[in-house]
């Protein structure tokens, strides 16, 4: 089991559980580095400025990166964001016992082909190629944790959960996890594999933030399984963060002032008090956001603050949101 993450200057942070792994409070989503945005160009070809973004989050103590083989700025690209975070995991400055602490999670089961063509595939074969595929990218033998990325509507649910289950059994993850999931699903999935405990299901990867907590029965069933619920999107998801600092998601502005914070440490320190078993996996693509990102694990909230919060946010979106016009956020759902 991986020992209590810490920092480049030695000092020790809260952990979550994740499976097996201490894990620090939040993760760091890597997706961002490898989109391509019409902001953030230099990331696609500054590979050195990408991987300085998760250098920042490693120095300041987060030791759980998120990624998924189809994280990429173009089809032909497939696996972009993978390699990415392999190269800055090895070149990454940290001691060799620090190193052992980082748990680097991956996902697949949606296809992408020429001319941005997209699918899902959940047979098998295709999750023993996929997962051989990203262990290579990400240069090591045995990948720490797996995540079947989305459902294929086209395939009964049990069917592929239990390939799924091959990959533990051929030695290819050492961990699984299921995301875009509702309860029925999961509960199925803890049936046929178990809990944490039981070698099962380690973790949940569903979205939640403040301006989206549809689903939060399956954040309720995590808990009492002992299952990790990784939020995506924590902050409101990609093109709409802003709504944190401007009060559109509520009055994370409006307290994070009288807090002398930023209203984004504000929501981290929101989701990490809805519950024990929350790891919010907030994503960046500049290094000066991850001191707001890791601040917000610190931070103290009252019990009577979390209510003038939580009674102050906005209505849900529709189960099904408008997504925004950009073919991968389109697949991803985002």
């Amino acid at each position: 089991m991986a020992q209590p993450a810490g920092g480049m200057n030695g000092e020790m942070v809260q952990t979550r559980n994740l499976g097996p792994w201490a894990v620090s409070p939040i993760g760091l989503g890597c997706m961002p580095l490898s989109q391509n945005r019409e902001s953030r160009p230099e990331l696609l070809t500054d590979r050195d400025l990408s991987i300085s973004v998760i250098h920042a989050g490693l120095d300041a103590g987060i030791n759980f990166l998120d990624t998924a083989d189809i994280y990429a700025p173009s089809w032909r690209d497939f696996g972009h964001n993978e390699k990415l975070v392999g190269e800055a995991f090895r070149s990454w400055n940290g001691s060799p016992e620090q190193k052992s602490q980082i748990v680097i999670a991956t996902k697949a089961g949606i296809t992408r082909g020429p001319n941005e063509s997209w699918g899902r595939a959940s047979s098998r074969d295709y999750f023993l190629r996929a997962a051989e595929a990203s262990a290579l990218r990400l240069g090591v033998e045995k990948i720490q944790l797996w995540q079947h990325h989305r459902m294929n509507p086209e395939m009964p649910f049990d069917t592929q959960f239990r390939n799924v289950l091959v990959l533990l059994e051929r030695g290819l993850v050492e961990q699984i996890g299921l995301s875009n999931v509702n309860l029925e699903q999961l509960k199925l999935a803890v049936e046929i594999g178990g809990t944490p405990l039981e070698g099962g299901v380690i973790s949940v990867q569903n979205e939640y933030s403040p301006r989206y907590r549809l689903g939060s029965d399956v954040l309720e069933y995590c808990q009492s399984q002992g299952i990790a619920f990784l939020p995506w999107s924590p902050l409101g998801g990609v093109g709409r963060s802003s709504g944190i600092a401007d009060g559109k998601f509520g009055l994370f502005s409006e307290l994070s002032q009288e807090k002398n914070c930023s209203p984004y440490s504000l929501a981290i320190a929101w989701l990490l008090r809805q519950s024990t078993t929350i790891i919010p996996i907030p994503g960046a693509s500049r290094r000066e956001q991850i001191a707001d990102l890791v601040a917000g694990w610190s931070l103290d909230l009252s019990d009577a603050e979390l209510t003038r919060l939580n009674s102050n946010l906005p209505e849900n979106p529709p189960l099904h949101p408008e997504l925004v016009d950009q073919p991968l956020l389109r697949a991803l759902g985002v």
